[in-house]
């Protein structure tokens, strides 16, 4: 019987051993981290933005500390290089992840190279009214500017510059002034040319030509006789010819034609001392 007992305590201890030896071996545990001890370092180049509100800056951006590095910016995609362009002047961020998945991230600053930092001048105009419809437009703009600068040339509607602040042979719209700095610093500005009132005697025969031809429907809507439109004031001032040969002197018919009557003789009359007086908006 003891032998027989002993044998089996044999038995148990190198098994129970196996056991708990296999146990520990196995464990359980966590894989350790790749990243443990690695440093990215990120490092760049900032170009800044030429002017206040443009958006041509950029960062270039390395890293040290791995390799297979992609960076994004701004907690954005990745992407393969570390450059990137058209940023306005601001902050951003940069992170750079290598092959690992390790990653590191700088901060950098676009700034803008604002030439008009430290300058306040603002810029206005005086404008002298334009006749409508006129061969040669005659309204004009004189550009003024107030406050700090010297040296300023000027433009008008984004063309060259200027040494003189007048421009000339306007007609009624508005336009965009400049002012531009001895340091290359621009301010703009609106002004408008008005037209001038249109002259009594145009006005008549406007009101004449405009309720007749409204009647007609000829030289009205979309699609106007001959693409003569006589609601626009420039088609009565240049078609003034065709106007006396046809209201006047009904030269071929008289406008407008059947069944609408011809005009009374107070209306050619109005028209011929418009012509008489020199047909014009102004007249």
């Amino acid at each position: 019987m003891l032998n027989s007992k002993r044998v089996v305590f044999c038995l148990l201890i190198p098994l129970s051993f196996f056991i708990i030896n296999s146990c520990s071996s196995k464990g359980g545990g966590v894989p350790p981290n790749p990243c443990a001890g690695v440093t990215i370092t990120v490092n760049g180049t900032t170009t800044n933005s030429t002017t206040a509100g443009s958006s041509d800056g950029s960062i270039t951006a390395s890293a040290t500390g791995g390799s297979g590095f992609t960076f994004s910016i701004n907690g954005g995609a990745f992407q393969s290089t570390g450059n990137f362009i058209g940023l306005a002047a601001g902050a951003y961020t940069i992170t750079a992840k290598d092959s690992r998945g390790c990653s590191g991230s700088k901060s950098f600053t676009v700034s803008s190279n604002d030439i008009c930092t430290g300058l306040t001048f603002t810029v206005g105009g005086t404008a002298t009214s334009a006749t409508p419809c006129l061969t040669t437009a005659n309204g004009s703009i004189t550009v003024t500017t107030s406050g700090t600068g010297t040296g300023f040339t000027y433009n008008i509607n984004g063309g060259a510059f200027q040494a003189s602040a007048v421009f000339n042979n306007l007609s009624p719209n508005t336009y965009t002034v400049g002012a531009k700095e001895t340091d290359g610093c621009v301010r703009t500005a609106s002004v408008t040319v008005n037209p001038t009132a249109a002259g009594s005697l145009f006005a008549t025969v406007k009101t004449i030509i405009n309720a007749n031809c409204a009647i007609a429907g000829c030289h009205t809507g979309p699609t106007p006789q001959n693409g003569i439109n006589f609601s626009n004031d420039c088609e009565i001032v240049n078609n003034w010819d065709r106007i006396k040969a046809r209201a006047v002197d009904g030269n071929p018919t008289f406008m407008p034609p059947p069944p609408n009557a011809a005009l009374s003789q107070a209306n050619k009359d109005a028209i011929t001392a418009w012509i008489n007086a020199g047909h014009q908006f102004s007249n």
